[in-house]
């Protein structure tokens, strides 16, 4: 099943069940052979800092920290905010396997030929 499918995430911490589930939906599209983008923007972006996510674990699920391994472990691509994570006064020498702090124009390339795009 070729095609692209994006998971725009706005929240870590502050709501940490869709943190996880977007990460879920994620690793479903990576694994079904989608080349497969999560931007994080908003409060989402402090989940691109190394370490951030060790202690989100949500009852029934794996830890976050987990679901972020692998879905970089399967293709996945993780796009973080420039001016969110500036705001934030987040260090980009941090970032977690995959992260790549980036404008809003990568996005709007990602997402230029239709592709899906669901957000948490």
């Amino acid at each position: 099943m070729p095609g692209k499918f994006c998971v725009s995430l706005t929240h870590s911490k502050d709501n940490s069940d869709k943190a996880t589930v977007a990460f879920v939906v994620a690793n479903a599209a990576a694994a079904s052979e989608k080349e497969t983008l999560v931007f994080l923007s908003v409060e989402g972006v402090r989940l691109a800092s190394a370490g951030y996510a060790d202690d989100i674990h949500e009852t029934g699920f794996a830890p976050l920290r987990e679901l972020m391994a692998s879905f970089v472990k399967a293709g996945g691509k993780i796009f973080v905010c420039s001016p969110c994570f500036k705001k934030r006064g987040l260090d980009e020498t941090k970032l977690v396997p995959g992260a790549v702090v980036v404008g809003g124009a990568k996005l709007v390339e990602f997402l230029s030929d239709g592709s899906p795009c669901v957000s948490y």
